[in-house]
């Protein structure tokens, strides 16, 4: 039997928290550009320290839509 992956979808301005590398604090970012297609979906993200990278959403990746990002614990 087939399984399906957990997809992560993101807009352009919602926000992406994902968990820190070795027991360090989560990461957040604004999704400023949308990249791939449908089965590639990657984005590029300014992360609060201000740089930028590319982020290929995987487990451990959660998607905070514009506007909900108070709801999320830090």
């Amino acid at each position: 039997m087939a399984t399906q992956r957990n997809r992560v979808e993101a807009r352009r301005g919602d926000w992406l928290e994902a968990h820190g590398l070795h027991g360090g604090p989560p990461r957040r970012g604004e999704v400023i550009e949308l990249m791939g297609g449908l089965e590639h979906e990657h984005y590029r993200v300014r992360w609060d320290d201000g740089h930028e990278s590319i982020v290929y959403p995987d487990d451990g990746v959660l998607v905070v839509p514009r506007g909900k990002e108070r709801a999320v614990a830090r």
